[in-house]
């Protein structure tokens, strides 16, 4: 017989949240000022890969109440609260590797990746 069932609320959680390098912020706002329809930027992630979980980032044009804020300087990264658990406390950049310029995700979360770097586990 259960006395007692603990319910997990994602929306009374308590999160860290995410931050952004001062690189990350410029080019989110410079990406909200080529899309001035977009609210900001969304920050998720999908099954892909060999190690399990990718980063997914888009232009955002329409609000839910599932989202999160994190803003910075005018950057605003929004992140649905159903994939925080994966992603709560990762930074977010924006980096040069060669002659790409890539966003690039510290999650201290994530236990392994693959060697092509495109997919994290946890």
């Amino acid at each position: 017989m259960i006395n007692h069932i603990n319910i997990f609320s994602l929306s009374e959680a308590t999160w860290d949240g995410l931050t952004m390098t001062n690189t990350a912020v410029s080019q989110i706002c410079k990406l909200m000022k080529k899309n001035p329809n977009s609210q900001g930027i969304s920050l998720t992630i999908k099954q892909s890969g060999c190690a399990g979980f990718s980063y997914v980032i888009t232009l955002i044009d329409k609000l839910t109440k599932e989202y999160m804020l994190f803003e910075n300087s005018g950057a605003k990264l929004f992140v649905p609260l159903k994939v925080m658990p994966f992603i709560d406390g990762t930074e977010v950049d924006y980096v040069r590797e060669g002659i790409n310029q890539i966003f690039k995700f510290n999650n201290p979360k994530a236990q392994y990746a693959c060697g092509c770097g495109e997919s994290f586990g946890i």
